[in-house]
């Protein structure tokens, strides 16, 4: 029997998405191979509470747990934690410390798809296309009539380092721009401003089972809002996710082998989503979610059906990967 720390929580606007993905985790776990403890991570505050309520504190020094005189050791973690401090690479940082096997991508690929900024950096490289943007750190000098005459309108402003559309703000109005900036900034130090791409929205979703590297169905996304924002993602009946998306063979296709290829190229592990935007001639790398939600309003679980695969099987086949 394997001691798992669900690690969920995190300092982030989706502290409470987390919390959910978590639950989510400890509910579906084999209990046969695997014994879960929630932990939850809030600023300094690590802790497990137990079915009573009563918490019981992480010895942050060793990732130890004193449960009513016994120490409870974990053999790995399950990293729930969507944005900071689990998707960044700062918990990937500390448990490589602490060297205990974790199921999501390792410090440098963390750090590298959590900043959308960088991260489309390098993704151009490989000659793959993304929106025409700018990014800004705090305290630079935004002029928004050249911005906006050189990206148009309407447009998109983001915090560079967040996730569920946390900060980010659909810009139709140059009067609407400086109220933007301030909600993108308030959520990073670093915010990318993109310019609008019309059409579909598709996500990928993949995991690895050992080196074989598995591609689930894809999904589009139909907001019935503005946006699939934050509001869209998590409220029941604000958007349509239509599993499996309905696309030319060739477009699913160039999808799935760039989705491949770039997790391949970023090393990513465990599962993540691509996110694309496709119109009728070109397709829009958006972003990577490398710790996506895994509630039960999530994307992912909804792909892992339609590939015909529940999701305990799942989650033990992510744990296993820990233990070859």
């Amino acid at each position: 029997m394997k001691n798992i720390a669900i690690v969920c929580g995190g300092n982030s606007g989706e502290y409470e998405i987390s919390i959910g993905s978590g639950k989510m985790v400890f509910d579906h776990l084999d209990k046969r191979r695997f014994s879960g403890y929630i932990i939850v991570i809030r600023n300094k505050d690590w802790y497990f509470e137990d079915e009573s309520g009563d918490r019981f504190d992480i010895d942050k020094s060793s990732f130890t747990l004193e449960l009513k005189g016994d120490k409870v050791l974990f053999d790995g973690v399950f990293n729930a934690i969507h944005g900071t401090p689990g998707e960044d690479g700062k918990l990937q940082a500390y448990f490589e410390l602490m060297g205990l096997p974790y199921t999501s991508c390792n410090v440098a690929t963390s750090a590298l798809t959590f900043n959308k900024y960088h991260c489309n950096r390098f993704v151009n490289s490989y000659g793959i296309t993304t929106a025409n943007s700018f990014s800004y750190a705090y305290g630079e000098k935004i002029n928004a009539e050249d911005v906006i005459k050189k990206l148009g309108l309407p447009l998109f402003v983001k915090p560079a380092e967040s996730g569920s559309s946390v900060g980010i703000t659909k810009v139709n109005m140059e009067d609407e721009f400086d109220e933007a900036i301030a909600y993108a900034f308030s959520e990073s130090d670093r915010i990318l401003i993109e310019e609008y791409i019309k059409g579909r929205e598709i996500t990928c979703g993949l995991f690895n089972r050992g080196n074989e590297l598995i591609v689930l169905p894809l999904t589009e996304i139909v907001s019935k809002k503005d946006f699939f924002d934050y509001e869209a993602k998590y409220t029941h009946g604000a958007a349509d996710e239509i599993t499996p998306a309905d696309l030319a063979e060739d477009v699913e296709q160039d999808i799935k082998t760039i989705s491949s290829f770039l997790f391949r190229k970023m090393d990513c592990k465990g599962f993540v989503r691509f996110d694309y935007i496709i119109t009728e001639d070109e397709l829009y790398f958006l972003e990577v979610n490398s710790v996506p939600g895994i509630t039960e309003a999530s994307i992912l679980p909804k792909m892992i059906k339609e590939f015909g695969m529940d999701i305990k099987t799942f989650f033990s086949i992510i744990l296993d990967n820990l233990f070859e």
